[in-house]
């Protein structure tokens, strides 16, 4: 479990001097937070953010706060009126002269979630970093969660409700610009359920203007897809399996310099505009070429497991070509692992 290793390094690390940490959903046996507890009583300063209202798990959350709080961990509960949903976690270390930062950040649950429970059935993404930028954007970010900053501006991270809608607008918005100038546009995005208005007549105006959309929604969406003069460019996947499908994930083609963010949030009015929500960009090419063609193109070729909605309103199950092998996308992701990545 590599999340509950870079915890429990940091915890025993001498020269580590800080842990921050959202718990969402912290599960009835929290490795992670006997981790926090490690570190605090090892002299680390602990900062961690309990979300008390995540759904069916608001009593176990309030437990474990009241044992960080009674071992002198920095406990905080959000800011009022907005669900806390991000899923972050930051250490800072002393390098020589210098402070550096390690940052982790997840689109929900696996070791993601920070819960061993949900990380058995669900499927979800993170991503480890020591980028500066990154670093600094989420010491922003919890700052502006425990009431020192008012941060509006991040270098990379997309944050709702500050920044969110605005910044995912305009990068969807290039897409057509792209498809002005020559260049195919195209979108893929991954999500739990697609319901914001404002979002779903965005993507209508990109498949009017030419550029492709793939929308890979497991639930709810309350976008049309294929409806002729309005969607003719869009189509529409739900994937149910054994694993639930979890990740969000937002591509860009981009003329070609493609840009993939990952995080937490659907797009919802509740995800956009009611809750803290992070998105954080994937900058590394090999990792890029691993999302767009290990996991992506994967999901979109799947032929046993998937649904397609069509313009009607109605789901039908898409079956292989004529002379094709079945592809069921979550068996073929388990059976070609790839460990190289994390081990280069």
């Amino acid at each position: 479990m590599p999340v509950l290793d870079f915890l429990s390094a940091a915890a025993r690390d001498p020269n580590v001097l800080a842990i921050k940490q959202t718990l969402y959903r912290v599960g009835h046996n929290s490795p992670v937070v006997e981790a926090l507890l490690e570190a605090s009583r090892n002299g680390k300063q602990v900062a961690v953010l309990v979300e008390l209202k995540a759904r069916f798990d608001e009593a176990s959350n309030i437990i474990w706060a009241k044992r960080l709080e009674a071992e002198g961990i920095h406990v905080v509960y959000g800011l009022a009126g907005l669900k806390t949903h991000c899923k972050i976690a930051l250490v800072v270390r002393q390098e020589g002269d210098h402070l550096r930062r390690y940052v982790h950040l997840a689109t929900g649950s696996y070791n993601y979630n920070y819960n061993p429970a949900t990380a058995q059935v669900y499927t979800d993404m993170g991503l480890f970093s020591c980028d500066e930028m990154l670093g600094a954007d989420v010491t922003n970010l919890f700052n502006f969660l425990t009431g020192y900053s008012t941060q509006a501006y991040y270098h990379k991270l997309l944050v709702a409700p500050v920044n969110f809608r605005a910044r995912l607008k305009a990068l969807i918005q290039r897409e057509i610009q792209h498809q002005q100038h020559g260049q195919p546009g195209h979108l893929i995005f991954k999500m739990n359920a697609l319901a914001d208005r404002q979002m779903i007549q965005l993507l209508y105006q990109v498949s009017q203007a030419g550029v492709k959309v793939d929308l890979l929604v497991r639930g709810i969406c309350c976008l049309r897809p294929g409806v002729p003069g309005l969607s003719d460019n869009i189509r529409v996947t739900s994937i149910v399996g054994r694993f639930l499908e979890h990740s969000r994930v937002y591509y860009f083609r981009n003329a070609g310099a493609e840009a993939i963010y990952l995080g937490s949030a659907d797009l919802m009015v509740r995800n956009l505009d009611h809750r803290v929500e992070a998105l954080f960009p994937v900058q590394e090419p090999r990792l890029i070429r691993h999302l767009c063609d290990d996991v992506l193109a994967v999901y979109l070729a799947d032929t046993v497991k998937a649904r397609e909605l069509q313009a009607d309103g109605v789901y039908r199950r898409r079956a292989p070509a004529h002379g094709e092998a079945p592809l069921d996308s979550q068996a073929w992701l388990l059976a070609h692992r790839v460990d190289h990545l994390t081990s280069k």
